[in-house]
This record gives C-alpha cells, structure tokens and sequence, in this order.
C-alpha cells in the first residue's frame, strides 16, 4: 500500500509549476510524474523493510552515545592531568556530536515513530542543543523541508545572516559574509536558536506577541538547563578533585568541536556549488514529482568511509534525507543507489564530493556572495 505523506502546503495533484528549474526543464509532465511514483515506490520499499533490525540500530547508537558522554563527564573530573583533558574532551565531543546529529536531529523527523518508544519518539524527545525541539521542529520540519532552497520563503537560506544566493539582494552588511560564518560556526547552536525564534516574522508582523513570549521562556528554560550540566555540574563536581577550571574548559571545548561539525555539515549539504536555489514562480503549481526534483537538484551529499556518514547523522546523504525525511537513517545509503539512478536516467544532477571537496567549495560561495553580482559587460559594437 502507498504511504501518502503530509507536508504543510499543498502540492498539485497534476500539472506542473508555472516554471520549472533549469535543469528540468528537458523533463516533461509526465516524466516527472513517473519521477514522483518511482521515488515513492522506493519510499515504500523502505517503510515495507523496517522492523528489528533497525530499532536495534538506534538503540545501539543511543547506548554507545550515553556511555561515551558518561565516560567524557567522569574522565574530565580529572581533567587537570592533560590526558584525562584531552581523552574527556574528545569523547564528550563525540557523544554530543551522535545525539545531534545521528541521534536527536533524526528522532526528531519522527524516523523512529513507528517504534512506538515513548523514550525514542519526536513528541518526547529534547537534544543536546540550545534551541527548544519544538521550535526546531517547526521552523526544520515544517518549513525548511516544504521550501527547500526557495529564495523568500526558505529562511535557512542563510539563516537571515548570510548571503547565500546570488538572487538576494546585496548590502554593504554581506561584505561581512566570511566573518559572520567564521564567527557562526563555533557557536552554531545559538545561531539555531536565535534564528528559530523567528524574529524577523515578529517584526513583520506575521508572529504573534504571545507566540514570541511562549518562545522566549522555552529558549530560557533550555539555556539554564544546557548551562547547569554543561557549565555548572561537572565543573563543580570536578572541584572536588582540584579539576574545575579544566572541566569547565572541557565542556565549552566539546561544545565548540560539536558546534563547528554540526555547521560543517549542514552548509555542506546545501549550499555547495551545484546546488540549485529556486524562486517561487517555480513552485507555484508544484506537483509531488516535481517536489521531488527540487529536493535532488537543491541538496548535495558528502562522500566517505560508514564512520564518517555515522557522524553526520547520515546526513552526508542529504538528497535522500530531503527526498525521505523520516525514513530511518540507518537506510539512506542503500537508498542512495537507486536514488542516484534515477537521476542519471532522469538527466537529473547528483552533486556530491568528499568533505574537503564541498566544505572549500562552500566557502568560496560565502566568499564570493560576500561581494555585489558583477554586471555582464555590454556588448561592443
């Protein structure tokens, strides 16, 4: 039986947008139809396949992730010897880095409902991160997921900071571009939860003064929570053995290392040339294939070894997460091969490369949008 999914915004049982992306323009209505049913087929597939073994996975990164951040904390109450520092530091980073990224960003999709775990499910679950999940929730899920890349419409096109597109208008402020992403990164998570209170629609006028009130506690609560473990908890139990001041070090290290990966990904899978972003012409009449293919053509994926696409929450294979947000994981890769195959056959791009490879590429974006678009020169007589 087909699973039919639900995304905010309607999309058009047939037809096609008023215009559609340059590179599927060769396609026509009815192969992007056949598009959308061979994807979905693939989707079913997935839905048809999950049971033990995948819960066993996810249970298995949730145990090798709280025993990794309990070793972390308990070896930095040691931290004023050098190794126990550097060992503490470097598996607190890990742990934080797994419930992030493989763990709480995925959870949250709803990947693992369907286990019907209280403990593992997108209504319980709260992350290891500044921003509140249901404020992540909605502003990922329900609109970055639906507008992917629409200039307008999409504001993690930037995160209402950067210039990320050569169709944003350009300001004296973006010659700041570098130095706000350097400054972004290792702070990423406040970035996150500053942009998820969605400041910019309050000032329009378009969120409501008790919605923006209801945040702010949510994001307080969080921020005292996140502080007490992280900044007040373990240094001060690290006192007790003349390591405070190094836990505390620690703690921001690790905080930091997870901040600077999380940005690194992220960028990497959306923002790398390649990547197309999109106007809203182009999706004004948007039919499930076609939706589909804006998700191909505006994610890129990261290249590497099981170990690295483990800590990146499987994100390196961010076609197929946009194409199938709340499929396991755990199955991205195995959907990667027909996903790419569709593409080929489709004429369609698949952009991917190693993580050196889209991280350079992404930088030299942030670099070159950092300056107005040069204007063609005109032609000579």
């Amino acid at each position: 039986m087909t699973t039919t999914l639900t995304r905010p915004g309607a999309l058009a049982a047939s037809g096609h947008p008023l215009v559609r992306p340059d590179a599927a323009k060769h396609l026509t209505d009815e192969q992007v139809e056949e598009l959308g049913r061979e994807l979905d087929a693939v989707r079913d597939e997935i839905l048809a396949k999950r049971g033990a073994t995948d819960a066993a996975y996810i249970r298995r990164v949730i145990k090798v992730q709280r025993s990794l951040e309990f070793a972390g904390r308990g070896t930095l109450l040691f931290s004023k010897y050098k190794p126990a520092w550097f060992a503490g530091t470097a598996m607190l980073s890990v742990a934080k880095i797994l419930e992030n990224m493989e763990i709480g960003h995925n959870v949250l999709h709803g990947q693992w409902d369907w286990m019907r775990d209280p403990d593992i499910h997108s209504t319980t679950w709260e992350w290891d991160f500044v921003t509140p999940a249901r404020s992540w929730q909605h502003t990922h899920n329900d609109l970055h997921h639906r507008w992917t890349n629409v200039i307008g419409k999409d504001r993690d096109v930037g995160y209402n900071l950067l210039r990320m597109d050569p169709d944003q208008p350009w300001r004296p402020f973006n010659l700041g571009n570098p130095l706000y992403n350097a400054i972004l990164a290792p702070v990423f998570e406040w970035g996150i939860a500053l942009y998820d209170l969605e400041i910019p629609e309050y000032k329009e006028g378009l969120k409501t003064k008790e919605a923006m009130n209801r945040d702010l506690k949510a994001v307080g609560v969080k921020v005292v929570k996140q502080f007490s473990k992280d900044y007040a908890a373990t240094p001060a139990v690290a006192m007790l053995t003349g390591s405070g001041k190094q836990a505390l070090y620690g703690t921001l290290a690790a905080n930091a290392i997870r901040n600077f990966w999380a940005h690194a990904v992220i960028f990497c899978g959306h923002f790398p040339e390649g990547t197309d972003t999109f106007t809203e012409e182009e999706v004004e009449g948007e039919t499930r294939g076609d939706w589909y293919v804006r998700q191909m053509i505006g994610s890129a994926n990261i290249s590497g070894s099981k170990f690295m696409h483990l800590m990146t929450g499987n994100l390196s294979h961010q076609i197929e997460h946009h194409c199938f947000p709340d499929l396991p994981s755990n199955r991205y890769a195995e959907v990667a091969v027909k996903v790419r195959e569709i593409c080929t056959r489709y004429k369609l791009p698949y952009t991917t490369g190693p993580l050196p490879k889209q991280v350079g590429s992404t930088w030299a974006k942030i670099f070159k949008l950092a300056l107005p678009n040069r204007t063609p020169k005109a032609a000579t007589a």
